[in-house]
């Protein structure tokens, strides 16, 4: 699409991004030059390094890997059989080294890195890791690709700071080719406004655990990826619109022909796309602006997760890109809302895909000049070929353009028609700092809330008192000191059942927090990822109990209602965080919660 076409909101945040960032892309992409290499990369190395890299493969890879002809594509993968999205990755590496040998190529696996599940660490001590655990899969991926013998990389990941993490790990070698490989949702469960009905009902004291635990169980029941859209399948939809993935892979079930076709075509792909032949496509010319801004602009369309107000920010740094919130602002202004998938709806991303998918959502957005078509992607042809669906039939695996019409207006819409005429998301500012707010669960009556403060220093102490009938009022809940630099940055994403009962209930609630909320943040208004957090001078730890405070989205503010001069003379509360610093390795994560940086800078502990 010529850049006269585009929306003139997204030619403006674009320019500006590519500004702000002209000299940190310019290094970024001079050090990626660098480590180019010409002929295969193993060539490089001495023959002891060389010997040891293929000294346990087969005859046929060893005889190959001798060579210089045939490329060498490493695979870099977040298997463990415990967590259902990343189960089915356990057949993947057999498959991917079959379809490099059949394309003329050898893969290795290269590494494996963590995949901690944020759902089963939601309030448990171990949930203060999942942040960092984003920084630790960089590096591991980035120990994994060192060993510099590899002419690509497969990165298998699909869960909420896996993919993040590798993909931020993968640019650092951005010299390579680099395709993401997913695996695929589980098969629908129980209705997700049952399970959501379950858990208020558990919160109210109506059901017992035993109740709950049926439920919980009918929901997350079988391999593959949950099928609400929190971080994990928001990570799914971004890689597609970025052009990292095969078109079409995001939601495809695992362990099927369908999939399992994918698979070897990606395999297949980054075969052909090293510097050994003539369609060299390395991942730092994918990741550029462009591809940012698309990234953000799939997220408002769809109300996708905000942990991606700070994982897009860290990509996109990790490419010598420089984004803020104010781009994701800019842009909800003017980005239509198309999709509705619980917690934005009652659909799930299976019933997402069975109505046009990705594939639709690519076309409406390019069509309306939305997105970014003039991109380099895996496949090398722009991003109007990833408005495809994959198929398999006698002919093989094959790709058909996007459905004319949504399968279900209910789920997904065009953009003549939108769910609303804006994004999922909204930046707020006032004397409290920045922070954001997902609007799309979040129904007009409830968007604009002033009430009371109730403050708290953390998710247990709110649970406790909505137990004892303390909330039984309005009020706006602060939850203090929950970012980066105290705690590793928790999700609060407990405290959902108990505030939506009382909203239900009729009162005015909200959330004001320096933490943040999962992926599945509700309908329930919370601003959350407030900066500067409380621990390094935010003005959140000035609020004391009934000071009234004002969340308005429409109008994107949030103010304590404070007399200036008194508010300037306050003191800010002080931290007890003795209780976050040791148990289930929190002692080993000190000297990353002391690096931590803010959450609009993309809470980082490395760069």
């Amino acid at each position: 699409m010529s850049n006269e076409t585009l929306n003139p909101r997204l030619r403006d945040v674009t320019d500006r991004v590519r500004e702000r960032s002209r000299a940190s892309r310019t290094d970024y992409l001079e050090r990626m030059r660098t480590a180019a290499a010409e002929g295969a990369a193993r060539t490089r190395v001495s023959c002891t390094n060389l010997a040891h890299a293929f000294a346990a493969s087969d005859a046929t890879d060893k005889q190959a890997l001798r060579g210089a002809r045939w490329p060498n594509l490493a695979i870099v993968s977040a298997y463990n059989d415990m967590l259902s999205a990343h189960q089915p990755y356990e057949r993947f590496p057999a498959l991917i080294k079959r379809a490099a040998r059949a394309a003329g190529a050898v893969a290795q696996f290269a590494g494996g890195v963590p995949a901690m599940c944020d759902g089963i660490t939601q309030g448990r001590a171990g949930m203060e890791l999942s942040l960092f655990s984003r920084d630790v899969i960089a590096m591991a991926t980035g120990i994994a690709l060192s060993h510099d013998v590899f002419d690509a990389a497969l990165c298998l990941g699909v869960c909420d700071k896996i993919v993040p993490g590798l993909l931020m790990g993968a640019l650092s070698f951005g010299h390579l080719p680099v395709i993401f490989v997913p695996g695929g949702p589980m098969p629908s469960g129980i209705a997700n406004k049952q399970k959501a009905q379950v858990r208020r009902l558990y919160a109210e004291g109506k059901v017992g655990r035993e109740e709950l635990l049926e439920s919980e169980a009918a929901s997350y029941h079988a391999p593959g990826t949950c099928t609400f859209y929190g971080t994990a399948n928001s990570n799914q939809l971004l890689l597609e619109v970025m052009g990292l993935h095969l078109p079409g892979a995001a939601f495809v079930p695992p362990n099927t022909p369908l999939r399992d076709a994918l698979t070897a075509a990606a395999a297949s792909c980054a075969a052909e796309s090293t510097a050994l032949g003539e369609r060299y496509r390395p991942l730092a010319r994918i990741v550029d602006e462009r591809a940012i801004v698309n990234a953000v602009v799939a997220l408002l369309a769809t109300g996708g997760s905000t942990n991606h107000t700070m994982h897009l920010v860290a990509i996109a740094r990790c490419a010598g890109i420089v984004l803020n919130w104010d781009d994701f602002s800019d842009l909800s202004a003017v980005v239509p809302l198309l999709a509705r998938i619980y917690p934005n709806g009652s659909a799930d991303v299976n019933r997402f895909e069975e109505a046009g998918g990705t594939a639709f959502l690519i076309r409406e957005l390019l069509d309306a000049g939305l997105l970014h078509e003039d991109v380099s992607t895996v496949l090398g042809r722009g991003l109007r070929a990833h408005a495809a669906r994959p198929q398999l039939g006698d002919q093989g695996l094959r790709w058909c353009e996007a459905p004319s019409q949504s399968g279900d207006l209910d789920v997904l819409r065009p953009v003549r028609d939108p769910f609303s005429t804006h994004g999922g998301l909204a930046l707020l500012r006032g004397n409290l700092g920045r922070a954001v707010i997902k609007t799309s669960a979040v129904a007009a009556e409830h968007r604009r809330v002033e009430a009371p403060a109730l403050v708290f220093d953390d998710q247990a102490a709110v649970i406790e008192a909505f137990k004892a009938g303390r909330l039984e009022r309005d009020f706006v809940a602060v939850v203090r000191f929950q970012g980066p630099r105290a705690n590793g940055m928790p999700e609060l994403h407990q405290l959902t059942p108990a505030l939506a009962s009382l909203q239900a209930r009729g009162f005015r609630v909200a959330l004001v927090t320096d933490g943040r909320m999962s992926g599945a943040s509700g309908a329930v208004p919370a601003a959350i990822h407030v900066t500067p957090e409380c621990v390094n001078g935010g003005p959140l730890a000035r609020v004391r109990d009934g000071d009234t405070i004002l969340l308005d989205s429409d109008r994107g503010e949030l103010e304590a209602r404070v007399p200036a001069e008194e508010w300037a003379r306050r003191e800010r509360a002080p931290a007890d965080l003795t209780h976050n610093q040791t148990g289930l390795g929190r002692e080993m994560f000190a000297t990353m919660r002391r690096a931590a940086g803010d959450a609009e800078s993309g809470a980082m502990t490395f760069g």
